[in-house]
């Protein structure tokens, strides 16, 4: 995982550890940020118990022992590392853009091959402006594909969207050697972390989030929230 690495040593850790909340959907850490990344509850669940070690005592962590919580093998407790990670990174504003990743995928994959790793909401209208599109999920729905094609597909592909998820479950190293190299390459969602070192791997785009309301978005967080569902945040893109 060289690069959780890189992003770790980058992280100016000497900050309270404020607040932590781990809903179904969503987890939030509030450091000197807040920072959320996605649970995953399906695939926590098929994983060993207990899914969190200390559940009650993590404030009791310093922020550097939070955020290498991201290493971990259980899917909650890497939820809560990765956004941990993201709570202490320092955003540059001047380098995003206010822009979804739904249409900067669709302005770069028209009329291309197209592979999303994870079923977004803007895959509809993605389909109508790709040559091609496969999308690859561990939890198919109907017109997706199963995550044994991802071998097959992703080095196929002239773009490429990755969930930030793939941090959390650590295939992010995996799928990034399986990109052609000529591929254009985005990481999305609440769990991408907007940090230029991503783009060191070869990473294009990254569209991540920014809390804005840290009491609002926590409380959604805390109370079942979908990523569509949590307020007090905003969508930014950070371009190579």
């Amino acid at each position: 995982m060289k690069i959780v690495d890189d992003l770790v040593s980058i992280l100016n850790t000497d900050t309270e550890v404020r607040d932590i909340r781990q809903g179904l959907f969503h987890t939030g850490v509030l450091t000197r940020n807040c920072g959320l990344a996605a649970t995953l509850p399906r695939d926590a669940l098929q994983q060993g118990h207990p899914a969190v070690k200390e559940p009650g005592f993590l404030l009791e962590k310093t922020a550097t022992e939070l955020a290498r919580m991201a290493y971990s093998e259980s899917i909650p407790e890497a939820a809560v590392g990765m956004a941990a990670i993201n709570s202490l990174l320092e955003i540059d504003e001047r380098r995003c853009l206010s822009l979804n990743a739904g249409e900067h995928i669709a302005e770069k994959g028209k009329g291309k091959r197209v592979a999303i790793i994870g079923h977004f909401p803007f895959i509809p209208r993605l389909r109508q402006v790709a040559k091609e599109l496969w999308v690859i999920e561990k939890n198919p729905q109907e017109g997706d594909f199963p995550e044994t094609e991802t071998g097959n597909l992703v080095p196929q592909a002239d773009v490429v969207g990755i969930t930030g998820t793939a941090f959390t479950n650590h295939t992010i190293e995996h799928l990034l050697k399986l990109c052609h190299p000529g591929a254009y390459i985005v990481i999305l969602g609440d769990t991408a972390p907007l940090s230029p070192v991503l783009f060191d791997y070869g990473i294009d785009a990254v569209s991540g989030t920014k809390v804005t309301n840290e009491e609002l978005a926590l409380r959604c967080v805390s109370q079942g929230a979908t990523y569509r569902q949590i307020k007090g945040i905003q969508k930014l893109t950070m371009i190579k």
